[in-house]
């Protein structure tokens, strides 16, 4: 499927009581690693199926809430074919070192989704 989602990933204000649920919830494997200056990355390993990750949320005083990624071939282009049929940017292309390159928008209906472009193994 062209255009798959590829990762899902919690932004909360409370990594271990998120933690400590989801994985008494669903017994999924979290493995936490470095995300540089910023902290850490749990990683949410399910065992089959998409996994993702939990990571602090980076606009204090937000509300926790799960992020989408879906896969592109270019994360500038679909951004720019976003905002032009009416979806408002909030995170320009941005590399995630070592990993590929991502880009989170809102559409004209007020939901949030990421794009994802994984770096070239």
């Amino acid at each position: 499927m062209a255009n798959a989602f590829v990762h899902v990933e919690l932004n909360t204000n409370d990594i271990v009581k998120a933690k400590t649920f989801y994985s008494q919830l669903f017994n999924w494997e979290l493995e936490d690693v470095p995300m540089g200056p910023s902290g850490q990355y749990t990683m949410i390993k399910p065992g089959k199926g998409t996994g993702g990750g939990m990571l602090t949320h980076p606009q204090p005083g937000a509300t926790s809430a799960w992020l989408a990624y879906v896969e592109v071939e270019d994360v500038a282009a679909a951004l720019q074919k976003a905002k032009s049929l009416g979806a408002k940017v909030m995170v320009e292309m941005t590399e995630v070192p070592g990993a590929g390159w991502m880009g989170i928008f809102v559409d004209p209906t007020g939901a949030t989704l990421a794009v994802w472009k994984p770096k070239s193994a």
